[in-house]
């Protein structure tokens, strides 16, 4: 049985989510912002081991985190989009320098290339590249939870900005009808920022796509 939640933290309100498998007490993180003892409470109290940290993009406003994770759980695999690895090790890529003064830089344990499947505690985990945001946007598909993290590529009647460094608005689209709205109607999708929603809603109401 697997156990669900999300804080939302960071100087921006950062969306950051915790799975995890109550019988193997194992668990996986998707994005990690703010403060940690906030982001691993839910893990502390189910008594779980965090396995892996999946990273849908650089900002830092999904990675500041990571580093002081690490060091309390110093097997934790951290996993990113092979085409946004050079942004986590760049401040001025992954906006830190622009919105904090101050540099991160971040490294990861393991890259993943679009339509790659990994299996982290017992779920099957599609990786679906969507640039646009970022050049290297990792979502992250789980069929079995009928469930979508998709960073900041597609919000809740919206889409993520694409004036930073690397972004693209027009692929950003472009990905998105292409790759997203192609999964089922019934997806949920869990955004980096504000509230959730499901593929169909936006396929029907979206303004970016009427």
């Amino acid at each position: 049985m697997y156990k669900m939640s999300s804080v939302t933290t960071g100087l921006v309100a950062t969306n950051c989510f915790t799975i995890i498998n109550e019988d193997t007490k194992e668990a996986i993180m998707i994005d990690a912002s703010g403060n940690p003892k906030h982001l691993l409470e839910d893990i502390v109290i189910a008594e779980a081991k965090p396995v892996a940290i999946l990273l849908t993009h650089a900002h830092f406003d999904h990675i500041d985190a990571v580093d002081m994770i690490r060091s309390e759980f110093p097997d934790i695999e951290v996993i990113i989009g092979k085409n946004d690895e050079e942004l986590m090790g760049n401040p001025n890529l992954n906006l830190s320098m622009a919105f904090m003064g101050d540099p991160v830089s971040v490294k990861a344990d393991r890259t993943v290339n679009d339509g790659e499947v990994i299996n982290l505690i017992g779920i099957r985990i599609e990786c679906i590249e969507v640039p646009g945001h970022t050049k290297g946007g990792m979502c992250y598909y789980m069929p079995e939870l009928s469930a979508l993290f998709d960073g900041d590529t597609l919000f809740h009647g919206s889409v993520g900005r694409s004036d930073f460094p690397t972004g693209d608005s027009q692929l950003l689209l472009d990905s998105i009808r292409g790759k997203l709205f192609t999964l089922p109607d019934e997806t949920k999708v869990f955004p980096g920022h504000d509230s959730e929603t499901t593929i169909g809603w936006e396929k029907e109401n979206n303004m970016f796509f009427q």
